[in-house]
């Protein structure tokens, strides 16, 4: 399997799954708002740290950016301030983003979901940023309490966000899949009138405990 198959995979498989099966380490533990709905991406993370309320590095990473990656938008403290509007992402979708995760605001948002680039927000809010703080290009970031170095992976979908360090992709895709395979298989045992609460011996461990 290429890497871009490995990737496609993780994204299918989805946050929830990737999160516990690499021993729910990684997960971006914030609020965030999935404009395009039923979006789901995974790639490695382009990472800027910009001044504090200001985008003059969200400029400056554009020339930067590769195919597949997602841009990953961060700064000091995360405010409502507007990092991201219709003119940046237009930019980022043509430079090959695969999506954008903004620890921050974006506006223009009816325009940036005809634009259906795939993009994750803290916030939905007008106020501009200023352009006059010299910021970081690929350096390690911090979303909530998860750090992301660049070239990390990233994947997005309606239920959040989790980040898998570039070295483990192969291990939890494999757990991944391994956890995906067993609830499958539990499925027809629950829709046949069976309960997560014998199966997973837990009636056994909340009576024998009482």
């Amino acid at each position: 399997m290429t890497n871009k198959q490995q990737l496609a995979r993780l994204a299918e498989l989805g946050v929830a799954t990737v999160y516990e099966a690499a021993g729910r380490a990684g997960l971006i533990d914030i609020p965030l708002s999935q404009l395009l709905p039923r979006s789901r991406v995974a790639g490695p993370g382009r990472t800027v740290m910009c001044g504090q309320d200001d985008n003059l590095m969200v400029h400056a990473i554009m020339e930067h950016i590769q195919p597949g990656e997602v841009l990953v938008l961060t700064m000091p403290q995360a405010n409502p301030v507007a990092l991201v509007g219709d003119l940046l992402a237009t930019q980022a979708k043509v430079r090959g983003a695969a999506a954008i995760l903004v620890d921050a605001a974006v506006r223009d948002v009816e325009e940036l979901i005809e634009l259906s680039l795939p993009i994750w927000t803290r916030y939905i809010r007008v106020k501009g940023a200023s352009k006059t703080k010299i910021g970081q290009l690929n350096v390690p970031v911090r979303v909530g309490e998860t750090q992301i170095q660049p070239g990390d992976i990233v994947v997005l979908d309606a239920d959040g966000a989790v980040c898998v360090e570039q070295t483990r992709l192969p291990e939890v895709l494999e757990k991944s899949e391994a956890r995906l395979e067993r609830e499958a298989h539990m499925r027809p045992r629950l829709e046949a009138g069976e309960m997560s609460y014998d199966i997973h011996g837990l009636r056994e461990y909340v009576e024998g405990n009482s």
